[in-house]
């Protein structure tokens, strides 16, 4: 970081004349070599854990005495029950599903492996003892016959809890899964500290898995109307700021009315119809109504108050919207990178997720203290899982940043073409193959400085998780602060990280440069980036606004068929934050586009003022909308000499 730090380059750097799309060279080739061989050190662990037979521990399954289900084994020396035939035994079993070790999140339980899962709820020893008879699975431990279930005073121990629960195998990794899930409401209890009636937790877990093909549809919804949105900004930009505005009130209004209709109705139905077991949970319902109503109202507030502030600079966003629109018409496969980014992101994950596994079936067996097998890792290989975390790290950033270097390098193609009709016939291919061929080194550095600063941050989380309701008063608001300072850092390294790979794309530079070039450029037009950033973030954020509450007031009509208004709660959290999530998906990217142009057409004007041989290269909506936010701020009284000095370039 110490090359992006000196004064006297970035002086140079503002003085050199940029040529954009004029040469490539490979930037950062140290990094790319690093992040290579951090690769090859991922995969090194992943082969290291196939290689010890954790694969097959995982897939297959193992018993309480380290026997592999599925396959025969060999005798481990000291313990019992090991070394034996499960060719015929597939399957793992437990003997009690729902007893879970909360603190370190797995089934506290004897594992047998057994022929076959039982497909319906055993409620006595004898049933448990036919079901073994007539499908040859033997429920209870090794050492007892099932001819002795019922008859041996040692059952209570050998034998599985009472009623034993219908399960089903788990599709790939042969575990018997209890179908009904309710059990496990103990851990999600554990996680969900504001519940203190094990009722209410028991009626929000059967909401989720009674309306799951509701929540299934209205994610789907959230999918369709992310989608409809991006047309829309295509093709009516002009006129998509004030839709959106309307659009948010009539959403806030409208699911706000709805509750407080459904609050007043439930509250005028008469109670002396309720039976007496019912009479909590109609008061639970309208209680939960209410402070759903409440919540709508603040929010719809304080979203009124926001618009009124911004009012009119909405009029300067319309142009900002207008010449990004035309970029997404030119390039209209930027509309699916979200998809690729989020399926390279599944891949990763799937593959990250399956190594962690087989590291936690990996190592030596050793016997525990109730006599059991436990297999752990020992030696300098036990610490092999922090790399494997720092990996997930880095490379979910490094994909992420592959993201933003590939928009950014069609939206530069797009800019600095003069006539549009000599663009590439696929601009984004075009930019994945300078992706891959030039900048794979400067998005690799640029994603390893992010992950310097978000490990710290997660392990001071972790230290403030761990340490919550011990440390004193002083301790937790340095951890806060700390906490606090560093999300701020990554937030703003993260946009310096953006700009850098723009100028990058534009320049072809190392990291470093560009990353001051962008820095300068930002610095020098300050108030063009508050005011563009500000409006234009404030629209985008309308945009994901209304995808939620469309999606929230669909989800409302869709559940109010189901009067224990409770259990509510939980699939409408489900579905707005997956709203959310993909309309942020969506919307990021037409963010990314907006910041691309903006740094483009800063350099633009910097160095071309329109003169013959420096011609600008922007659009000429793009100019109308400087010359009008000049205006506009001149006629608020915040324009200033200052303002017009900056704009001057324009009005040549």
């Amino acid at each position: 970081m110490g090359c992006c730090s000196s004064a006297s380059s970035a002086a140079q750097s503002s003085k050199r004349e940029w040529k954009p799309l004029e040469d490539r060279s490979c930037t950062d080739i140290p990094w790319l070599l690093l992040f290579i061989l951090f690769c090859i050190g991922m995969g090194f662990i992943c082969g290291f854990s196939i290689a010890t037979g954790a694969a097959a521990r995982l897939v297959s399954g193992y018993d309480s005495y380290g026997n592999i289900c599925g396959q025969k084994n060999t005798k481990l020396e000291g313990i019992p029950n090991s070394g034996m035939d499960h060719t015929q035994r597939k399957y793992v079993f437990f003997l009690d599903p729902c007893n879970l070790d909360l603190i370190n999140r797995k089934i506290k339980s004897v594992a047998l492996c057994v022929a076959a899962c039982p497909r319906q709820e055993l409620k006595t020893l004898s049933d448990v003892q036919k079901f073994a008879e007539m499908n040859g699975s033997a429920l209870c431990s090794y050492n007892l016959k099932p001819s002795e279930y019922t008859t041996s005073s040692k059952s209570s121990v050998l034998c599985p809890k009472l009623p034993v629960p219908a399960s089903a195998p788990i599709p790939f990794f042969h575990r018997c899964a209890p179908v009904n899930i309710s059990c496990y409401a103990k851990f999600a209890e554990a996680l969900i500290t504001f519940v203190s009636d094990n009722s209410v937790l028991h009626r929000l877990i059967s909401g989720v898995m009674t309306n799951k093909e509701i929540i299934l549809g209205l994610c789907l919804l959230s999918l369709v109307l992310s989608m409809i949105l991006m047309v829309i900004i295509r093709y009516i930009s002009r006129v998509l700021v004030w839709i959106l505005t309307i659009l948010v009130i009539l959403g806030a209004l409208g699911g706000t009315g709805v509750l407080w209709w459904l609050y007043a109705k439930q509250r005028r139905s008469p109670k002396e119809t309720v039976i007496p077991e019912q009479l909590q949970i109609a008061e639970d319902n309208l209680r939960a109504l209410l402070i759903y109503a409440i919540s709508a109202t603040v929010f719809t507030v304080i979203l009124f108050l926001i618009m009124l502030v911004m009012r009119k600079r909405v009029a300067l966003t319309i142009a900002l919207f207008h010449v990004a629109g035309k970029v997404f018409i030119h390039l209209p496969l930027l509309v699916f990178q979200p998809f690729w980014t989020f399926f390279a992101l599944v891949l990763f994950w799937v593959y990250w997720i399956m190594t962690l596994l087989f590291l936690g079936t990996t190592g030596s067996a050793v016997q525990n203290d109730q006599g059991f097998v436990e297999f752990k890792i020992t030696g300098p290989l036990q610490y092999m899982w922090w790399y494997h975390v720092v990996g997930l790290i880095w490379i979910s950033e490094f994909i992420l940043a592959c993201q933003q270097m590939t928009v950014a390098g069609a939206v530069v193609t797009y800019y600095f073409t003069r006539d549009k009709r000599n663009l590439p016939f696929t601009p984004i291919l075009a930019s994945v193959n300078r992706l891959i061929r030039y900048h794979l080194g400067t998005v690799a550095k640029g994603s390893f400085i992010i992950t310097l600063v978000k490990i710290p941050r997660m392990i001071l989380m972790y230290i403030h998780s761990q340490l919550k309701g011990k440390e004193n008063a002083c301790a937790r608001c340095v951890l806060k602060s700390c906490i606090c300072c560093l999300w701020c850092l990554e937030k703003c390294l993260n946009y310096l990280n953006q700009n850098a790979y723009t100028a990058t794309a534009i320049n072809s530079t190392n990291f470093c440069t560009s990353a001051k070039d962008a820095f300068v450029i930002l610095v020098e037009n300050a108030l063009r980036v508050a005011t563009i950033n500000t409006v234009g973030d404030f629209m985008l954020f309308l945009g994901k606004v209304l995808i939620v509450c469309s999606t929230g007031l669909a989800g409302i009509m869709l559940l109010n068929y189901q009067q224990d208004y409770t259990v509510w709660v939980l699939p409408l959290i489900i579905v707005c934050l997956f709203a959310f999530l993909v309309a942020h998906c969506f919307l990021s990217i037409y963010e990314m586009v907006v910041d691309v142009l903006f740094l483009c057409f800063a350099i633009d004007t910097k160095y071309n003022d329109g003169s013959p041989g420096r011609e600008f290269y922007m659009d000429k909506v793009l100019m109308e909308f400087v010359e009008n936010s000049r205006k506009a701020m001149k006629e608020a009284g915040k324009g200033g000499v200052a303002d017009a000095r900056e704009l001057k370039p324009m009005i040549k």
